[in-house]
């Protein structure tokens, strides 16, 4: 009996390594990752990336599978903003499978860790490089680098279909779009096309859930100055004579202001230069030679290069390469680009040295399966190469709507970004006149207040992170995990 109970372990072990390792049964042959430069361990679970191709454009992939339970595990799509960023800067700095330790000495390959904080624990995930021309997406033909939103939505949405279409198995998954800062709207227009193309039975039907964004860029009126202004009262940035005389001279008109309006925000640009955007409690290391250790430390090659490309694509409404502070973009009425408002004074303040050298390292391009750089071109961060037009003015509809025909939402935003302020998340949210069925309180990660919560109506939830930047996994990994289990989950936060 004894040996016949053995047997019976033996058999259900067996089995659950089947469904953890052996999934997948379709999976496009030579997609599958077996190693990678850097890093000796087993995988925890299967890794797969490539090319998914059409309209001469090559968009790159990298899919984790669940390292819980990849049968039954919602499928997310992740997408960094920019416009123009790597999904790769989520991958390597964020919540992917890996930590990377610099190389010794310096400029050799990094070491990977496993990241015990990885969404992979609780999630198959993709990390898509979009639009083409970013990060490892390429095309032979330059002209597919003018890209737009309303284009960048299409493309998303067309490689999803045929990712799902090459990964059946996960058809039938939960499916989420998540993503942070500009992809603020990438993410809710992509979902929009994604839930069209369900109401109209566009081949395959995904299982389409919901969507979560990270201190995403969503409506100029509500990210912009009327965001910043209180943001940097409350945190003690500007005394309560500068606040009050913004209030008094500007009246809230930051586009067609008057020269009082001017002289006030003056004052207020004084006493935020040199702070560090993406968390105002980080260091800022304007001197591009004093180059620190922390990923957040010193402004990366690829954002130097933006708007200073000579190249003919270049469309109107580029954004790159304009200048802090956010009221003097605000008279064209259009979106700032936040990582770009700094190049003037507030750089932005990390390094990207690690992943430019991993990812620019052809032998792990080789074990990605990623075209050489003679073919795809060297990786940069924010792709100097691709020109950009905005076409959308607001998100707030595109929330309304998806929020409405029943699809979830979380909205996160780490309390301590200035690039887009949690106030400016706060209030369009609550903007959309929902009933409130979970009162402003503070939610609880390893027994200690991680931030707060309000919940409304229709599923969707606002959520700050306390002490967190604009890349919130980034500065706090353990909450980030936490949140977004339970919230995958569909369990209180």
């Amino acid at each position: 009996m004894a040996m016949n109970s053995n047997f019976f372990l033996l058999g259900i072990t067996i089995y659950c390594m089947v469904l953890k390792f052996g999934f997948i049964k379709a999976a496009p042959r030579g997609s599958l990752i077996t190693s990678i430069p850097g890093f000796s361990a087993n995988f925890p679970s299967k890794h797969y990336s490539g090319y998914v191709s059409f309209d001469k454009k090559n968009l790159f992939y990298y899919f984790v599978v669940s390292e819980r339970n990849p049968s039954k595990d919602p499928v997310v799509l992740w997408l960094n903003g920019g416009p123009g960023c790597s999904s790769f800067d989520g991958f390597v700095y964020e919540h992917g499978p890996f930590n990377f330790e610099e190389g010794k000495p310096k400029g050799s390959l990094p070491k990977l860790h496993l990241n015990p904080y990885s969404w992979s624990k609780v999630s198959n995930i993709i990390y898509l490089d979009s639009p083409c021309g970013v990060g490892l997406s390429y095309s032979n033909d330059t002209s597919k680098y003018t890209n737009s939103d309303f284009g960048t939505a299409a493309d998303s949405h067309t490689f999803l279909l045929k990712w799902f279409e090459l990964y059946p198995e996960f058809v039938s998954n939960p499916f989420y779009i998540s993503g942070e800062s500009y992809a603020g709207v990438y993410v809710p227009m992509l979902a929009s096309q994604v839930a069209q193309g369900i109401k109209y039975g566009q081949k395959p039907i995904l299982n389409f859930k919901g969507y979560l964004v990270g201190n995403g860029a969503t409506d100029n009126k509500f990210d912009g100055a009327n965001a910043l202004i209180p943001f940097a009262h409350g945190m003690g940035l500007i005394s309560n004579d500068i606040f009050e005389e913004i209030q008094n001279t500007c009246k809230g008109n930051y586009i067609n202001r008057t020269s009082y309006c001017d002289s006030s925000l003056d004052k207020l640009e004084r006493c935020l230069t040199g702070l560090n955007i993406y968390d105002i409690l980080e260091a800022c290391y304007h001197d591009l030679g004093s180059q620190q250790s922390k990923t957040n430390s010193s402004l990366p090659e690829s954002f130097k290069q933006l708007g200073f490309s000579e190249k003919p694509l270049q469309v109107r409404n580029r954004m790159f390469g304009r200048a802090w502070p956010l009221w003097k973009l605000e008279k064209d009425g259009k979106f700032p680009m936040w990582h770009e408002l700094a190049l003037q004074g507030n750089v932005p303040c990390f390094n990207d040295k690690i992943a430019t050298t991993w990812l620019n390292d052809e032998s792990v391009r080789k074990a990605l399966h990623a075209e050489p750089k003679s073919i795809a071109g060297p990786w940069e961060l924010c792709s100097s190469r691709i020109a950009y037009e905005f076409g959308a003015d607001s998100m707030v509809p595109y929330h309304k709507n998806l929020t409405t025909q029943g699809y979830r939402a979380l909205i996160y935003s780490g309390d301590h970004d200035m690039c887009v302020p949690f106030t400016g998340s706060q209030a369009w949210t609550r903007s959309l006149g929902y009933k409130i069925v979970d009162e402003w309180r503070p939610w609880i990660s390893m027994g200690q207040v991680a931030g707060y919560l309000q919940g409304y109506d229709k599923n969707l939830i606002f959520l700050t992170i306390k002490g967190a930047g604009h890349t919130v996994p980034e500065y706090k990994p353990h909450e980030a995990l936490d949140f977004y289990t339970r919230w995958l989950d569909g369990k209180s936060i």
